[in-house]
């Protein structure tokens, strides 16, 4: 099916709003004291994010696990750390407050100082190895299967795996529903887990469509292997899995 930009946009923007919609009806638990959905208060960076970046069928969709503290936290853009998104993306604009924000997780936007290694990994190896977003983005898009952030009071971050299992279901219906809405949307041929827990929604939530699946090993500074040549690893993943990435020495037009 071939889609103008703006449809397309259009599609992707309503799968989003209906996600926000059925996770503002769910009710989270001791641990959790705390709930933060970029998709809200920081929706214009993701817009821009998705306007810029997400047009048109995708051959790879790397998919993260949920938002990170100085990432998409405060840029609404998936790993985004601030520099990054400003300097090599060219996305700066103005964030909201969550609501009920925590007192040890503020939200500084696009003014933030603090580097979200996670993304600055990610993001720095797509530039290092496409140069300008354009090439990477033709072959590329990098999402996050929960846009929800998950804060104990102590200012602990908590990832979905760890919630109570009648929650976590409920969690992961409604993100596997607006997972396979996308796929549909972007038609990969690859569909690539950040790290294990994405991989294994991912198998799940697309069971039986056909796609080649797997996952590269997630760039977190918690992950002792992600801290060695983290660049170097993830292309070695990548091609074992067939996936063929550019080599621009060798032929600068593509």
């Amino acid at each position: 099916m071939i889609r103008s930009d703006k449809r397309f946009v259009n599609q992707l923007f309503t799968i989003t709003d209906e996600l926000v919609t059925d996770l503002e009806q769910m009710v989270f638990s001791d641990p959790v004291s705390h709930i933060y959905n970029p998709l809200v208060y920081a929706k214009k960076g993701y817009e821009q994010y998705i306007c810029r970046f997400g047009k048109g069928e995708k051959p790879v969709i790397l998919l993260g696990m949920n938002p990170g503290p100085f990432g998409m936290v405060q840029t609404g853009v998936p790993f985004g750390d601030v520099q990054m998104v400003k300097d090599w993306m060219g996305i700066n604009t103005s964030v909201l407050q969550p609501d009920d924000p925590h007192p040890k997780r503020p939200v500084s936007g696009f003014a933030c100082t603090r580097k979200e290694v996670s993304g600055s990994r990610l993001w720095g190896w797509a530039k290092e190895r496409f140069g300008e977003p354009e090439p990477f983005f033709k072959r590329f898009l990098v999402l996050n299967y929960c846009p929800l952030a998950f804060m104990e009071m102590s200012g602990r971050n908590r990832t979905p795996d760890k919630l109570p299992i009648d929650e976590k279901k409920r969690l992961f219906d409604i993100c596997d529903r607006a997972l396979v809405q996308t796929i549909h949307l972007y038609c990969p041929q690859w569909v690539i887990g950040i790290g294990g827990f994405a991989e294994k929604r991912i198998k799940t939530a697309l069971k039986g469509m056909g796609l080649n699946t797997g996952r590269i090993i997630h760039p977190s500074p918690a992950n002792p292997i992600a801290n060695r040549g983290w660049a170097i690893r993830i292309e070695s993943e990548l091609a074992a899995m067939g996936v063929v990435l550019p080599d621009f020495e060798k032929d600068p037009s593509v």
